[in-house]
Order: C-alpha cells, then sequence, then structure tokens
C-alpha cells in the first residue's frame, strides 16, 4: 500500500474515532468499524482491487450508519427495496462484490432456476427453503445471480429476522431488499414485555405473505432453521437443522393463496465473507470481520411437500412434518457437502 493510500486509511480510522468522542455512535460500534475496515482491506489488497474505490463505499457505509443511529429506519411487516432518491439495493452489492473472489465462485442447478422463472412468468410463486450463513446472504446471491438471472435476484423477496432490520450496521442493506421481516422464536420473548406485540407483528406479516402469493408470480427466501449456521466444535461449518414448525407454517400459508406455489431448496456457502458469532447473541453489535472468498450457490430440484422419500413412514401429522423438514435439511444439505472447500 503506497502513502498516500496508508493517509487515507489512517484518515478513516480517525474519523471513526471522533464520531465516537462526539457520541454520534457508541464506542462499541467504533471498534466493529475498525475491525471490519482493517479486514476489508486485507481482502481488497489481497485480491488486487481498487483501493480508492474501497475507501470510497467504506465512508458511504459509515454516513448510512451514522443516519441510522440519529433516525431509526422503521420496517413495515413487508418492506420493498428502496432505490431512490439513493440506491440501497446497488450499495450493498457494490459493499460486498470487493470481498467476493467470483472465478472461482459456483451457481449449479440453473435448470431448476429455469424451471423456477417459468413458474413466476405464469405468476405462480417459488419458495425456497434454504440455509443461511451470513447477514449479506442476499447480496451475495445477487452477485451471483447479476449476470444471468438479475431481475430475479432484485425482485426476489427474503424473511428477514429481527437482528438485520434494528442492528444501525445492517439496516442499510436490508433497505435495499424486499423483506417480509418476522421475529424469530429465538427472541420472541426478549424481552418478556414484547412478546405479545411480536407474536402480533408476525401474525400481520403472514398475512401480507398470503396477500403477496395470492397476487402471484413472487420468489420468496425461507430460512427454516431461524438463524444462521455456525462451525462445530471442529471448526466445521455445519447446515443448521430445520425447524419442523417453522418450516410448516410456511407451506400452510402458502396453501391458503389463490395461487399455485412451488417448493424448491436452496444451499448456500457464503460464511467465510462475514463469520457470525460462534454463539448465538440477543444484544445487537457483534463483531464485523470479513475474510472475503469464493461463493457457491446450488438450486435444488422441485420438492412434492406431500409426495416425498419418508413421508408413507409418518405415524401422525407431527411426524409428517418432522419427515419433512429432515428430508428439506438433506436435500440441502447434500448440496451444500459438494461445494468447494
Amino acid at each position: 500500500m503506497d502513502r498516500k493510500s496508508n493517509g487515507k486509511i489512517q484518515s478513516l480510522l480517525a474519523r471513526i474515532d471522533r464520531l465516537a468522542i462526539s457520541e454520534e455512535i457508541p464506542d462499541k460500534y467504533s471498534q466493529i468499524f475498525k475491525e471490519f475496515l482493517r479486514s476489508y482491506q486485507s481482502v481488497v489488497e489481497e485480491h488486487g482491487k481498487d483501493l480508492d474505490a474501497f475507501l470510497e463505499i467504506f465512508n458511504v457505509f459509515i454516513r448510512l450508519v451514522i443516519e441510522q443511529f440519529r433516525s431509526p429506519f422503521q420496517f413495515q411487516p413487508y418492506h420493498e427495496k428502496l432505490r431512490v432518491p439513493f440506491d440501497y439495493y446497488k450499495f450493498g452489492l457494490d459493499f460486498l462484490r470487493p470481498l467476493v473472489d467470483l472465478p472461482h465462485s459456483t451457481l449449479t442447478g440453473t435448470e431448476n432456476l429455469d424451471l423456477i422463472e417459468t413458474f413466476l412468468k405464469k405468476k405462480e410463486n417459488v419458495i425456497l427453503f434454504a440455509n443461511h450463513q451470513i447477514e449479506a446472504d442476499p447480496q451475495a446471491i445477487s452477485i451471483l445471480l447479476e449476470d444471468c438471472y438479475s431481475e430475479f435476484a432484485e425482485n426476489l423477496i427474503f424473511v428477514a429476522g429481527t437482528r438485520v432490520t434494528t442492528d444501525p450496521l445492517a439496516i442499510p442493506f436490508s433497505m435495499g431488499r424486499n423483506l417480509l421481516c418476522i421475529h424469530s422464536k429465538k427472541y420472541i420473548d426478549t424481552p418478556p414485555e414484547q412478546q405479545h406485540e411480536k407474536q402480533m407483528h408476525n401474525k400481520r406479516t403472514m398475512e401480507r405473505m398470503v396477500d403477496l402469493l395470492s397476487e402471484g408470480g413472487h420468489a420468496i427466501y425461507v430460512a427454516p432453521s431461524g438463524g444462521r449456521d455456525r462451525a462445530n466444535a471442529e471448526g466445521v461449518v455445519e447446515v443448521a437443522p430445520f425447524d419442523p414448525q417453522s418450516l410448516e407454517m410456511f407451506y400452510l400459508m402458502a396453501k391458503k393463496a389463490k395461487n399455485l406455489t412451488h417448493f424448491f431448496p436452496l444451499s448456500l456457502s457464503t460464511y467465510h465473507l462475514l463469520p457470525p458469532p460462534e454463539t448465538t447473541e440477543t444484544e445487537l453489535g457483534e463483531s464485523r470481520i470479513t475474510r472475503g472468498g469464493a461463493l457457491h450457490m446450488h438450486f435444488g430440484k422441485e420438492v412434492d411437500m406431500e409426495h416425498f422419500p419418508g413421508a408413507e413412514k409418518a405415524t401422525d401429522k407431527k411426524d409428517l412434518r418432522r419427515i419433512r423438514a429432515q428430508y428439506l435439511w438433506e436435500c440441502v444439505n447434500q448440496e451444500y457437502k459438494k461445494f468447494p472447500k
């Protein structure tokens, strides 16, 4: 790194310190910013990308986060991506792209994605049951799809948990996506006095989802695990189990809609771009350190939600839901294991 670029880095670090001193951002967030900046810089240099462009986008990131501390954006049960007057969708992709080793990334199962697009054009719907690894999975998906399936990527709807709609560092990225906002089971009773309010919010979100599916032509990404994949004791990242109750809820909502809905498994490998904390945290403001690297994604074959391997062994409805969740998880996990390590 030349002297000029180093000076810009030092200037950016000094700006972050001033924001903490002036209490425009909490000191905890200034430390997160600085760790993130340093790791981002390392990846950009390793990838041989434009350092000045990286500094420019990181400056924009800081500005957008400051705005959230001053006046937090309030997400409705269904949030449509904001592209004017500021293009949050483009910002999210521009921010993540320098971290991605695109030449070594892979996109497979495109024949199934072609089928999905055929269904959408007929005003039928698609729900993707997927694993979830990083906050920026929506942006990672778009980067892999932007050359050949850009319209699908832009219009994809994500079921989003509380963290990405309340953490100031995540909100600017969430504002650029179509989101069905829910409170996950992990946080719905934290704090206890908000449990009823959160349950009512989830009810409104599910009703909005039925409206969208009745409208037709929508694709929705759902992570039935309710959270991100994490590394085990040996450091191996494992696909988190799918929750039968969560999966069933989306299946039932789809059956309420006026238009037909198809179901597909989706496998993702994005973990190294922005690994989550080792344990689940309720407090906002988790550390963000990027390693960069390749992305991998596979669209699996359509799944018949009533007739699938193992369904005949179910003893009752509850058992059928358990077997269905296990089968869909296996569809995702089997393809996940095939990704380059």
